[in-house]
C-alpha cells in the first residue's frame, strides 16, 4: 500500500514537472502565462505541454505494458512518433509560416526595447512568435525526456516486482521447510506419550489440531496478529510441559500487550523447538527458560537451556530450523532485528531484538 501510494504522488508529480519544464526554458518565464489570453501562441504552447502530459501518462500506463515489454518496439516507435507529430501540430500553422527568416527581425530576448515605447506591448512583439526550430527543440525536448521517464519508471516498477516475486518465492521455500520440521517435531511428542500410554494424549492431540489450524488457515498470511503467533508458542510450550511432565522445568512468560502488533507467522517457533530438542533430559533435571516481552514496536525474545544433546547427528538434524529462520530474519525485518547466540559447553543462550 505505501509503495502504491509512492508511486501515484511520484507519476503525479511528474505530470506538475511537465507542465512547469516549458516555462522554466522560456525566456520570458512564468509570466508568459499571463499571456494566455491575448496570445495564440501561449495558448498552443499550453495545450501541446498538455498533450505531452497525456503522452507521458498513455506511455507509463499502456504503451509500455503492451508494446516495449511484449518487445513490439517497431510498434512502440511508430506510436511515439505519431503521438509526436500531433503534439507538434498543436501549434497553428499561422504561427510558423509568420515567422521571419533569420536576421530580419529574428527573436532576441536579449535586446531591450527602446524607452520611447510602451514595454510590455513591445514585449509582447518580441516573444509572440519565436523562431521554429527553438520551439520544436523545446518540445522534442520534453518530449524525449517524457518517453524516457516513462520508460524509468516502468523499468523500475517491474525490476522491483520481480525482486518481490523472487524474495516470495524463497520465503515460501523456507517456510515450507519449517512446517514439516515443526509437524514432525510434535508428532513425535504425541508418539512418546502414546507408548506410555499417558492420559494426556488427547489432550495432546488437540493442542495439535489447534496447531495445523493455526499454519494451515493463518500461517499462509505474510503477516499475522502478534498475539495469535503467541498463543501459538503458548500452546507449544503447553505440550512439551504435558509430553515431559515433571523431568523439565520450564519458565515461560509473555507479554499480553501485543494485541496491535503483527510479524511473520512461523518466526519465533524455531528457537523455542530448538531449546526443548537439545535441553530435555530424560535422565535427570534440567531447566529451560523463555521470555517474550513487547515494548512499542519492539519486540524481544529470550530462550536459555541446559545443553544435554550434544551428539554430531542431532547438531545436523536440529540446524535447519535455526538456519531458516536466520534467513527469514534476513529477508523479512533487514536492518531491523540483532540477533545474539550465545553458544557454551553446557548452555546455549538466545537474544532476539526485532522491531516490528
Amino acid at each position: 500500500m505505501r509503495k502504491n501510494s509512492y508511486r501515484t504522488i511520484g507519476l503525479v508529480v511528474a505530470g506538475v514537472a511537465f507542465f512547469i519544464l516549458p516555462y522554466v526554458f522560456s525566456p520570458y518565464g512564468f509570466p508568459d502565462l499571463l499571456q494566455l489570453k491575448t496570445n495564440p501562441h501561449e495558448r498552443s504552447n499550453l495545450i501541446s505541454t498538455a498533450l505531452i502530459v497525456a503522452f507521458f501518462y498513455l506511455s507509463y500506463f499502456i504503451l509500455i505494458p503492451r508494446f516495449f515489454f511484449p518487445q513490439k518496439y517497431i510498434a512502440f516507435a511508430v506510436i511515439s512518433l505519431l503521438a509526436f507529430v500531433c503534439i507538434v501540430a498543436a501549434f497553428p500553422n499561422e504561427d510558423f509560416r509568420r515567422m521571419p527568416p533569420r536576421g530580419q527581425g529574428s527573436f532576441r530576448p536579449q535586446m531591450r526595447p527602446p524607452e520611447t515605447e510602451d514595454f510590455s506591448s513591445r514585449r509582447q512583439e518580441f516573444h509572440e512568435k519565436p523562431p521554429v526550430d527553438f520551439a520544436l527543440s523545446q518540445k522534442l525536448f520534453i518530449f524525449l525526456l517524457a518517453l524516457f521517464l516513462s520508460l524509468s519508471l516502468r523499468i523500475n516498477d517491474r525490476w522491483q516486482q520481480s525482486e518481490q516475486d523472487r524474495l516470495q518465492t524463497e520465503l515460501s521455500y523456507l517456510k515450507a521447510q519449517i512446517n514439516p520440521h515443526f509437524l514432525f517435531n510434535t508428532l513425535n511428542s504425541i508418539y512418546s506419550l502414546a507408548i506410555e500410554k499417558s492420559d494426556a494424549t488427547a489432550d495432546a492431540i488437540v493442542q495439535l489440531s489447534s496447531f495445523m489450524r493455526y499454519v494451515i488457515r493463518d500461517a499462509q498470511n505474510d503477516l499475522v496478529p502478534l498475539n495469535k503467533e503467541l498463543d501459538y508458542i503458548g500452546q507449544y510450550v503447553a505440550l512439551q510441559k504435558i509430553r515431559l511432565d515433571d523431568t523439565v522445568r520450564v519458565q515461560y512468560q509473555s507479554s499480553s500487550l501485543a494485541s496491535q502488533q503483527t510479524i511473520a507467522p512461523l518466526l519465533l517457533i524455531s528457537f523455542i523447538e530448538n531449546a526443548f530438542k537439545y535441553g530435555v533430559n530424560p535422565e535427570g533435571q534440567s531447566t529451560i527458560v523463555i521470555r517474550v516481552t513487547v515494548k512499542g514496536n519492539q519486540l524481544q525474545l529470550f530462550v536459555y537451556n541446559q545443553k544435554v544433546r550434544t551428539s554430531p547427528s542431532d547438531e545436523n538434524a536440529g540446524g535447519i530450523g535455526l538456519r531458516n529462520t536466520k534467513a527469514r530474519l534476513e529477508l523479512l525485518y533487514p536492518n531491523r532485528y540483532k540477533l545474539d547466540i550465545q553458544d557454551s559447553e553446557d548452555t546455549f543462550t538466545i537474544n532476539l531484538t526485532l522491531m516490528l
